[in-house]
């Protein structure tokens, strides 16, 4: 959200749930499917799938906080290490506010406390949103 394209923080993805799901399984695993085991695809698709899902629910609430039209800036942030991520931050610069977003498959599994924790590595990191009213949420399934 706040690194330059030049960066090396920078990440690309299909827009396109369908594209990323061919290109996540079939075309990953092509050669399982080219000797017909498809178990054995189906085996992987079951193992991995939760993973997928639950990218493809941050895509989703990040379609519905665009919709939306409430914030001036809508992304995701990372550090370097890998150790915090933030699956959405969305900011409103006119109203001098900013929410961090927690979105798991399952409520239960939302840990305001560890989004906060992140949220000051991220305040740190980039020192943006200083003066901002800065809130915290969980999403998951249940706010579909």
């Amino acid at each position: 959200m706040f690194e330059k394209s030049s960066t090396k923080n920078v990440r690309y993805e299909l827009e396109d749930v369908f594209y990323s799901f061919w290109f996540r399984f079939i075309f990953k695993y092509n050669y399982i499917l080219e000797i017909e085991n498809y178990s054995k695809l189906q085996e992987i698709i079951e193992r991995d799938y939760e993973t997928f899902s639950g990218l493809m629910l941050e895509r989703y609430f990040h379609r519905v906080a665009k919709e939306a039209g409430e914030y001036t800036r809508i992304g995701r942030w990372w550090d370097r290490k890998g150790e915090n991520e933030i699956d959405m931050i969305a900011a409103d610069e006119l109203s001098d506010s900013v929410t961090f977003f927690e979105i798991k498959r399952r409520q239960d599994e939302i840990s305001l406390g560890v989004l906060k924790q992140k949220a000051e590595a991220f305040l740190r990191a980039t020192n943006q949103f200083n003066g901002f009213k800065i809130s915290y949420d969980g999403l998951s399934l249940t706010q579909m």
